[in-house]
């Protein structure tokens, strides 16, 4: 960016966390006058403080949120993936009208309605995404264990990697789901989209601890868009969201409660297609299309003030050093 700042002069420069310390790879042009907007897609000191199992109450998580206020007050603007996270970071972090909260929206050109036909000789429940232990996919595949002899048609689909990967194995093998549990490796999201199109039920499992029950799923939008019913877990960012028209929700943790909600939905058609019909209807309110007014609005903020900071340091609209074009 330094390199390039001279022959092309940035107005604004939009970073994506995590990490949030990244945003000072933008301290050269925010010098030299850009704005500077840090989009926050998970919230750190929790995320850390669940993988690794740290306290609140712990010098890490202090440091960690020393970090995040620092990162924040450095950048223009901040963007946070969900109104839960929003609240947090108001709290302790940032100034009301310096923070946006804009969901993670699927990518509306890869996901669509009825890209793939759904298989008639079986029910494929699936998962997509990273295999993290927040992610609850210990807890479904055991629930998956308890209906497997009533429902010889269906079968569970789990596409991604990461640490849990392996655990998962093991429990597949521990109760003999060979065969109707399977480990898919990643695929490109363009695949992605087109396979979980072909599913019957999706499945979020999350945990409800302080980042699983607090960080939105784009999985749970992206299978709406595609007119996938879902079960969810009813952790405390998703029943701000949602109710039981939108998702089946399930009680976070409970492997019985799971079970039940898998067993309903693949035995009950009409059920699935009414949450699929409900649940693309919420999609359709809250995708990018939509939505988009809040991101351009915050760009159009930002460029507004590098204008008039650029006027009065020329005098003019123009500047010998920044090639800059007035607001339409």
């Amino acid at each position: 960016m330094t390199r390039k700042l001279l022959s092309l002069p940035y107005d604004i420069v939009h970073v994506h966390s995590v990490p949030d310390f990244e945003v000072f790879a933008a301290l050269v042009p925010k010098l030299a006058g850009a704005r500077v907007i840090l989009d926050i897609h998970d919230i750190v000191p929790e995320l850390y403080g669940s993988k690794f199992k740290v306290r609140k109450d712990s010098i890490v998580f202090k440091l960690l949120v020393l970090a995040e206020k620092a990162s924040i007050r450095f950048s223009d603007h901040t963007i946070i993936s969900n109104d839960l996270w929003r609240k947090r970071l108001v709290a302790r972090s940032v100034s009301g009208e310096k923070c946006t909260s804009i969901l993670n929206f699927p990518d509306d050109r890869l996901f669509r309605p009825n890209r793939r036909p759904k298989s008639r000789d079986k029910m494929v429940l699936m998962y997509p995404g990273t295999l993290n232990h927040h992610q609850g996919l210990d807890l479904a595949v055991k629930a998956f264990a308890k209906i497997k002899d009533r429902t010889p048609s269906a079968e569970f689909q789990i596409y991604g990697d990461g640490p849990a990967k392996e655990g998962l194995a093991g429990l597949i093998r521990e109760h003999g789901l060979q065969g109707r549990v399977f480990l898919r490796d990643p695929v490109s999201l363009d695949e992605i989209a087109q396979i979980m199109a072909g599913a019957d039920i999706g499945v979020i499992a999350k945990t409800n601890d302080d980042f699983g029950g607090e960080a939105f799923s784009t999985k749970t939008l992206e299978f709406m868009t595609l007119g996938v019913p879902i079960i969810v877990a009813r952790t405390k960012i998703d029943r701000i969201y949602f109710d039981n028209s939108i998702v089946r929700f399930f009680a976070p943790g409970d492997v019985d409660d799971l079970a039940r909600a898998m067993l309903e939905l693949i035995c009950n058609r009409s059920e699935r297609e009414t949450l699929a019909r409900y649940g693309k209807a919420f999609a359709e309110k809250n995708c990018w299309h939509v939505k988009q007014h809040l991101y351009l609005e915050i760009v159009d903020k930002l460029f507004r003030e590098v204008y008039r900071l650029e006027n009065s340091r020329t005098g003019s609209g123009s500047s010998p050093f920044f090639r800059r074009f007035p607001p339409n």
